[in-house]
C-alpha cells in the first residue's frame, strides 16, 4: 500500500503540531515529500527537525489557512516546485466557549479556521491536481459535530460537521478529474492542545473508551496514509471514524 506513496508530493496543514505532525512523519516515512504548512515559525522549525530525524524529506512554509492568498500561494509554490500530489487539510483550532457568551467574532474565527480553509485548500489544489490528471485530498474532521456534541464547542462542532457536507459535493465536481477527497473523525487523541485539559480529565476520557486508551497521532496517519494511497483509488466522499470505539456505548459507564 505504501509504495505508492514514494516520491509524492504531500502538503500537510498544520503539520507542525500535534495530529499533523503525526501525519507529516507518517508520509515522509513512507517516502513523500512533504511540505508541513503552519502558522509558527518556531513550531515549524522544529516540525522540521522532527520529521528529519525520522528519515523523512519535508520543508516548512508559512500559511495561514484562513487566509485564501495565503493559501493560494503556497499551493502554488509547492505544485511549481514539487508538483502536488496529495493534500491533508489538517489545520484547525478548537477553544472552547458556550453560546450564551460566545461573541460573534469567536464564532467566525473557528468557521474561518475550521472549515473555509476546508474550501480554500481544495479550491487552491484543483487546478494542479486537475492538470495532472489525478490527486488525494483527506480532510481533518471530528467525531464531535458529526456524530456526537460537547458543551462549549458548538462552532467547533458546527465546523467539523460542515466539512463533511462541502466534501460529499466536492467529491462529485472533482470525481471527473480523478481526485478523490474522504475525511478522517478522530475521537479524542492525546496532543498537546489536549493535555492542556490535565492528567484527570485524560485518564477518565481514557477508561471510557472500549479500547481502553486514548488515540496518538499515528492513529490518524494510519488512516491519512490509507486514503492517500492507491489501494484507496476507488473511495471518495466517504468518513472513516478512528476514536477506539469511543461512540459506541449506549450507558455512560465504562467498559470492564
Amino acid at each position: 500500500m505504501l509504495e505508492s506513496l514514494k516520491g509524492k508530493s504531500v502538503i500537510v496543514t498544520g503539520g507542525s503540531k500535534g495530529i499533523g505532525l503525526g501525519v507529516s512523519i507518517a508520509f515522509a516515512k513512507a517516502g513523500a515529500f512533504v511540505t508541513i504548512a503552519a502558522r509558527g515559525e518556531e513550531a515549524g522549525a522544529n516540525a522540521v527537525e522532527a520529521v528529519a530525524l525520522a528519515g523523512g524529506t519535508v520543508q516548512f512554509l508559512q500559511c495561514d489557512v484562513s487566509d485564501w492568498a495565503s493559501v493560494e500561494s503556497v499551493f502554488n509554490e509547492v505544485a511549481k516546485d514539487y508538483g502536488l500530489d496529495i493534500v491533508c487539510a489538517n489545520a484547525g483550532i478548537f477553544p472552547k466557549q458556550t453560546i450564551e457568551k460566545m461573541h460573534p467574532d469567536e464564532w467566525d474565527l473557528v468557521l474561518d479556521s475550521n472549515l473555509k480553509s476546508s474550501f480554500y485548500c481544495v479550491k487552491a489544489a484543483l487546478p494542479h491536481m486537475k492538470k495532472q490528471g489525478k490527486g488525494r485530498i483527506v480532510l481533518t474532521s471530528s467525531i464531535t459535530g458529526p456524530i456526537t456534541g460537547d458543551v462549549g464547542w458548538s462552532h467547533y462542532a458546527a465546523s467539523k460537521a460542515g466539512q463533511l457536507g462541502f466534501m460529499r459535493t466536492a467529491a462529485l465536481e472533482l470525481a471527473p478529474h480523478n481526485i478523490t477527497i474522504n475525511s478522517i473523525l478522530p475521537g479524542n487523541i492525546r496532543t498537546e492542545a489536549l493535555n492542556d485539559l490535565g492528567e484527570d480529565y485524560l485518564q477518565k476520557m481514557g477508561n471510557t473508551i472500549p479500547l481502553g486508551r486514548l488515540g496518538a497521532p499515528e492513529d490518524i496517519a494510519g488512516a491519512a496514509l490509507f486514503l492517500a494511497s492507491d489501494a484507496a483509488s476507488y473511495i471518495t466522499g466517504q468518513q472513516i471514524v478512528v476514536d477506539g470505539g469511543q461512540v459506541l456505548p449506549e450507558g455512560l459507564e465504562a467498559p470492564d
